[in-house]
């Protein structure tokens, strides 16, 4: 196992220093399952959840929180992000609406953990906009598929 970035010589959590790193662009997409029941999934298809726009809310949520990782995440640099995309598909088998976070960024450190909240964030919110129709939702599968840029290049889920 590689040594630990966020840990010091002495064992203690510390903010890795980025400043002599090169500012190069960076990605990062990761992914998310809402697995719900079918009645629940047809309330999201129809526009019919008692709380409103579904998706619209949970788009916006997890743009909020890929902006705010840093604030939630104690030991990730703030980043300026160029790009926050949330992208909702609904599956009939299983059903339930797989969530997909793309995030760039132009900096010295990458966007893996904002991609990471972004997801995880926007599951929460469509958890929370349908819980009234399905409390035994499962969110599940959060997970980083792929990452560009930075010191160790090129990640691809397999």
């Amino acid at each position: 196992m590689s040594k630990l970035s966020h840990i010091n010589e002495k064992g203690e959590a510390r903010m890795v220093d980025v400043s002599d790193k090169a500012t190069t662009a960076r990605r990062a997409v990761a992914e998310g399952f809402v697995a719900m029941r079918p009645a629940t999934l047809e309330l999201v298809e129809k526009g019919e959840a008692h709380k409103g726009d579904v998706i619209g809310t949970a788009r916006i949520a997890g743009i909020m929180a890929a902006k705010r990782t840093h604030e939630l995440i104690p030991l990730c640099h703030p980043l300026a992000i160029t790009k926050a995309t949330i992208d909702f598909t609904l599956s009939q088998s299983p059903p339930g609406i797989r969530v997909t976070a793309e995030v760039k960024v132009s900096s010295q450190t990458g966007v893996e953990m904002e991609a990471l909240t972004a997801v995880s964030v926007a599951c929460l919110t469509l958890y929370d906009m349908l819980k009234a129709a399905d409390k035994s939702m499962i969110i599940e599968g959060v997970r980083l598929i792929a990452k560009d840029g930075g010191k160790s290049g090129v990640y691809r889920a397999s």
